[in-house]
């Protein structure tokens, strides 16, 4: 992780001194996602740090939805958003919010601007605007709208929010500097006009405040403390200042800025995402190879392994990225104790114990989780014909190949040795069939001769194994060419998903449900997909492979 880390506690620092000089009495953060989209991997770390201050205060967290721009939310994001916050475990109680809720304070404290002088009605254009407002190096020029008269102003805004206007024919400017070498100063929209329908307040405006006005107005309504925010609102801080000050409220929130996290080789712009739902490339916000909070949960992962994840990148005032496979660390790391250990085989090949007695069956006992006693054991049967991965037997093996091959011995794991005797093939030269004697001696997986074999394979019995569907996940963009062509579409992997019909799994897991998950033995970890699957008919997902070669920063 390339990371310039400032102290974690640098946003509790600033809290602890806004509390000891008596500048609050308590804390209230707030999360506030604007419903144009589904979340993403991002806004986990400012649920979680919002949620998790207010926690740690003693304090009261909102979730609010910023929902001034009608043009391009739906109730569809707003469902969403707030499945996930609930999933990631951040409470809001009673305190649910819409910033449409206080539109007519919204109103009235335009009003009050205008009252005050320090706002007025321009009917310049979008580029005219644009034009006046200057540039990074040069200031901007004064609006000719700028002198009209309070009372002037006060009945075009009237007139505004009754309907008397065009969408883009006239809006509603903050009268600051327009020399300020802070362009966000100089002279921002406030309000503009835009016929829409609203999800929330339906037709009743036809004008709508900007972002930059609506939010500080919100948190100062209620009552925020400390208005947490990524880094590039950091310019427009002076902003929020200005008006929270001029609409004169007693007790301003004081916005402090911290650095976005960032995952490499990964899509998170909500651009993209929808262009890939609306290509079909993928099938849905949801879609297991997205990082959005809700496809992260569909592939298996937990809010456990995401809290992690968010205390392994800190808190910090640089920007910073992260590797993908520290998110995949921090899943292995929450599911390893966790989830039982089954036998899967995904590319089934028939194995038959020839000196095996013909229709017997026997029950073995297997550890659920080698590393967690306390899961306890299963019974799994085994008989004469078994299936096991295709990938674990070779005619001809390479050298320092252990696993199954004509004469060599290995292990079935927790249930016998097997010598392999011979094979048969169909017409194309396909391995159909193996066949081994096994030592009855070596139940349980142990000569009692003390013999060692270096090969160990996992298996499931013929006649009761599963057929299921499993699918394996990789990057939607293929990481080695990077993320964005030239032309700036996406660099997408054609083999970012492989559906196995053939996969077959051991009866224990047949009436797995939804969001079950397991450790696939030696195949990696898997969760049933909340979406395909039906009733006796899981479908499983790859949450993340078994290995990786991410280490943490201080791992030796």
């Amino acid at each position: 992780m390339s990371e310039e880390t400032i102290s974690r506690n640098f946003i509790e620092n600033e809290i602890d001194k806004d509390l000891a000089e008596g500048k609050y009495d308590t804390v209230c953060t707030r999360f506030p996602p604007e419903p144009n989209g589904y979340l993403h991997i991002g806004h986990a770390k400012s649920i979680l740090l919002n949620y998790g201050l207010a926690k740690e205060y003693n304090g009261t967290f909102h979730m609010r939805f910023d929902d001034t721009n009608p043009t391009k939310e739906k109730t569809e994001f707003v469902d969403s958003i707030k499945e996930d916050i609930q999933w990631l475990g951040a409470d809001w109680g009673e305190h649910l919010y819409f910033a449409s809720d206080y539109f007519d304070q919204m109103y009235e404290g335009a009003v009050k601007l205008i009252k005050k002088g320090k706002a007025y009605c321009s009917d310049l254009s979008a580029d005219e605007i644009r034009e006046y407002r200057g540039t990074l190096t040069e200031p901007g020029k004064k609006d000719p709208n700028s002198d009209r008269s309070i009372e002037e102003n006060l009945q075009i805004f009237s007139d505004m929010k009754d309907g008397k206007y065009e969408d883009g024919q006239m809006v509603l400017r903050a009268k600051i500097d327009m020399a300020s070498p802070n362009i966000n100063m100089r002279d921002p929209i406030i309000y503009r006009v835009a016929h829409m329908h609203h999800h929330n307040t339906g037709d009743k405006w036809c004008i709508y405040p900007m972002y930059d006005f609506a939010h500080p107005i919100e948190d100062a309504i209620e009552g925020i403390t400390h208005s947490i925010c990524t880094l590039e609102f950091e310019d427009h801080r002076p902003l929020y200042d200005w008006v929270v000050r001029e609409l004169e409220y007693e007790r301003p929130p004081r916005q402090i800025e911290f650095a976005k996290m960032y995952l490499t080789n990964v899509v998170t712009g909500k651009r993209y995402i929808k262009k890939l739902v609306e290509d079909g490339i993928v099938d849905g916000w949801d879609d297991p190879r997205l990082v959005s909070i809700a496809g992260l949960r569909r592939r298996g992962f937990t809010p456990e392994s995401i809290q992690k994840f968010v205390t392994l990148c800190g808190v910090s005032k640089s920007q910073a990225s992260a590797d993908y496979a520290m998110l995949e660390y921090c899943i292995r790391e929450d599911l390893k104790v966790k989830r039982p250990r089954i036998f899967a085989v995904l590319h089934p090949v028939k194995l038959i114990i020839d000196n095996y007695p013909e229709g017997q069956t026997e029950m073995l006992s297997v550890a659920n989780n080698l590393e967690n006693e306390s899961m306890g054991e299963r019974e799994v049967p085994f008989s004469r014909e078994l299936y096991i991965e295709r990938d674990d037997f070779m005619i001809e093996p390479p050298k320092k190949y252990f696993r199954l091959f004509p004469g060599n011995e290995v292990r079935l794991m927790n249930a016998y040795f097997v010598t392999c005797t011979g094979y048969e093939t169909d017409s194309e030269g396909n391995v159909t069939e193996i066949h081994c004697t096994y030592d009855p001696e070596t139940r349980g997986g142990n000569a009692p001769d003390g013999r060692k074999v270096k090969g160990t394979i996992h298996w499931v019995e013929a006649s009761t194994a599963k057929n299921v569907e499993v699918r394996l996940y990789e990057n939607i963009v293929d990481e080695e060419l990077g993320v964005y062509n030239e032309d700036g579409s996406l660099n997408l992997n054609p083999n970012s998903l492989t559906v196995v019909k053939e996969a077959l799994v051991e009866p224990s897991v047949a009436d797995a449900k939804v969001y079950d998950s397991f450790q696939f033995v030696r195949n990696g970890f898997f969760t049933v997909d909340s979406r395909d699957s039906k009733p006796g008919e899981p479908v499983f997902n790859r949450i993340v492979s078994l290995k990786s070669s991410f280490k943490l920063p201080d791992s030796k």
